[in-house]
């Protein structure tokens, strides 16, 4: 029992913490830049971005579509900062949502705010290079972590009104749209079939006067983290077949104790007209209570070691190769039981294989030495 409790222990908390990653990636990446991304398909002279209403005449449209939760246009704009004698390339991101860094306020990655050594409350000097470079001094109203923060794409958010200030658009004009959808909407396939449908839309509704858009899927701009993601998927279905199998030969040991010990038993059950499958179920069915014990003490303690990380956040993690600072767990009630049934199911046809024994048992012999 303690083995098969061990067992299920390692199997639940696997598939908690790759839920756990699944979710915190994917929702780190969603509120970066959006689950799908609609922008312009021209470029401007140099390489400037072209910009796209922000209410476009198919916008009705993408909002009647029932997986899409939000639909939020935002500006990007490259540029560089400079605190003292550090600077750092970034991209800048505006939108409607950070209304609290309006007038010049920025939230820097907490990554980039230790490289230039700065905190909330400092100001932070901003060159943006175009036609002519100009300079834009900004406070920092907050730091904040993100999943996705590397030397090469560091975030600085911004009010979407200071950026298309900068820019020199009118308030309708925007870089992208940017999508949030479902939970349910979050898997590859359905990030690439939510983008078809978006780009579909707008290319059949687009009026003549309005640029050309196509779409984008996180998917598809992030291929490293979901090929990660896939990665500890199949580890973790490793770690199921694997526990499952040593739980399954674990119970088959005890079974043939079990029935190596009741050998005379066995066989006076046998003498008295019972026949191998009605003396296997009785076996199988101990067996079983054995399994359905161990494997609720492992759910048990498992939950019960994962809500505390929860909480806690104990088991750390380095960020650089993780792209978390914790140990991530999600309890996916499903797939628990998913893994618990399935797990379950194959133990048990494990059990068949010792339960051949009892066919073996002579009555006469057995009964006679006993």
């Amino acid at each position: 029992m303690v083995s098969i409790a061990v067992s299920f222990l390692v199997m639940i908390i696997a598939v908690a913490v790759s839920s756990g990653f699944r979710h915190e990636i994917r929702d780190g990446v969603s509120s970066v830049s959006g689950d799908v991304q609609l922008v312009s398909a021209e470029t401007g002279w140099g390489g400037e971005v072209v910009p796209v209403p922000m209410h476009p005449s198919y916008y009705g449209k993408l909002a009647e579509i029932p997986y899409i939760k939000e639909i939020e246009p935002v500006i990007y704009r490259g540029g560089i900062v400079k605190s003292g004698d550090n600077i750092h390339g970034v991209l800048f991101k505006g939108c409607r949502r950070d209304s609290l860094l309006s007038g010049l306020g920025v939230s820097v990655p907490a990554r980039l705010a230790a490289k230039l050594g700065i905190a909330a409350g400092d100001d932070i000097t901003a060159y943006f290079v175009g036609e002519r470079v100009q300079v834009r001094k900004f406070h920092v109203v907050s730091l904040y972590d993100s999943i996705l923060d590397s030397d090469e794409n560091m975030v600085v958010r911004t009010s979407l009104a200071d950026l298309q200030r900068l820019n020199g658009w009118d308030a309708g004009s925007v870089s992208a749209l940017e999508f949030s959808l479902s939970p349910s909407f979050r898997s590859v396939d359905a990030l690439e079939h939510a983008a078809a449908d978006i780009g579909t839309v707008a290319m059949l509704y687009t009026s003549p006067e309005e640029p050309a858009v196509t779409a984008s899927s996180a998917a598809s701009r992030y291929p490293q983290l979901f090929d990660w993601l896939d990665l500890i998927d199949f580890n973790v279905l490793f770690i199921l077949v694997l526990m499952t199998v040593v739980a399954g030969f674990n119970m088959i040991s005890g079974l043939l104790i079990i029935l190596f010990e009741n050998i005379p038993v066995i066989g006076i059950l046998k003498s008295v007209g019972m026949k191998d499958r009605h003396i296997a179920k009785i076996f199988l069915s101990a067996s079983s209570s054995v399994v359905l014990k161990g494997m609720a003490a492992g759910n048990a303690v498992a939950l019960l070691l994962c809500w505390l990380q929860d909480i806690t956040k104990i088991l750390r993690l380095d960020p650089q190769n993780y792209f978390v600072s914790y140990v991530p767990v999600h309890i996916d009630l499903p797939l628990v039981l998913a893994a618990d049934l399935g797990a379950y199911v194959v133990i048990m046809l494990l059990l068949l294989i010792p339960s051949l024994f009892i066919s073996g048992v002579d009555p006469a012999r057995t009964v006679r030495v006993s």
